[in-house]
């Protein structure tokens, strides 16, 4: 990678990311350590004000933002495949708000890249052989988990079983064709998780909950001890 092209992609790295270590630099684009110190160097003696802490990385100092971005056509292609897969997932609001990304990749293109687009939007196709439920709820889900917001929903479980609950989002993953939300549940005062197409009437509360350390990784760490244990213990 010529050194040009490297120090935009480390610029647009700085911008997407709180903090960015050297290392992590270093790794991404097969250089030595040496190299991006003076990479950052470089950036800065041209007026880009980046900052650095000791033993953390560096950062862009608050109120700087770079101009918008030209993707090359590699990278154009690769979202327009992305959301050809992502149409095959279940849920609608993901679908839309990626297809309003894409338009917004699409407006800035040059009209050569466009056309080129136009052309692979025509020989991509993705399908799915299994039936998938549909959802609208992944969006409203990813908000209130960043913003710590009480979602309130009613819930039909496979058995038909109806409950209406409040819950605390925590996290969402992708499985069996289907999103799945992990929450704190008030009702049953237990982690708990719920499929999306399985919620009906979801209402994003007013109401804030006290930020929670949670980690998917340790979450389902004591989910498989816990299945190996009862696995263990009939």
């Amino acid at each position: 990678m010529k050194r040009l092209h490297r120090l935009t992609a480390i610029l647009v790295k700085l911008q997407s990311k709180k903090i960015v270590q050297a290392s992590e630099l270093a790794d991404k684009f097969d250089v030595s350590m040496r190299t991006i110190y003076r990479d950052m160097q470089a950036l800065t003696e041209a007026g880009v004000p980046i900052g650095a802490e000791a033993g953390t990385g560096y950062y862009l100092v608050d109120g700087y933002s770079l101009p918008p971005i030209m993707f090359t056509e590699k990278e154009a292609n690769a979202l327009l495949t992305a959301s050809k897969i992502i149409k095959t997932n279940n849920d609608q609001s993901l679908i839309n708000e990626y297809q309003e990304a894409i338009d917004k990749v699409i407006a800035v293109l040059k009209t050569t890249q466009k056309e080129k687009l136009k052309i692979l939007e025509q020989r991509v196709f993705t399908y799915n052989k299994i039936q998938i439920q549909p959802s609208t709820s992944l969006s409203v889900i990813q908000q209130a988990i960043t913003d710590n917001r009480v979602l309130e929903m009613e819930y039909t479980k496979a058995s038909g079983e109806y409950s209406k609950r409040k819950v605390e989002p925590l996290g969402v993953y992708f499985t069996n064709n289907t999103w799945i939300m992990i929450t704190y549940c008030r009702l049953r005062k237990e982690y708990r998780e719920f499929r999306t197409d399985r919620i009906h009437n979801l209402i994003e509360t007013h109401e804030i909950f006290s930020s929670k350390h949670f980690s998917l990784e340790e979450y389902y760490k004591k989910q498989v001890e816990a299945y190996n244990f009862s696995s263990t213990f009939p």
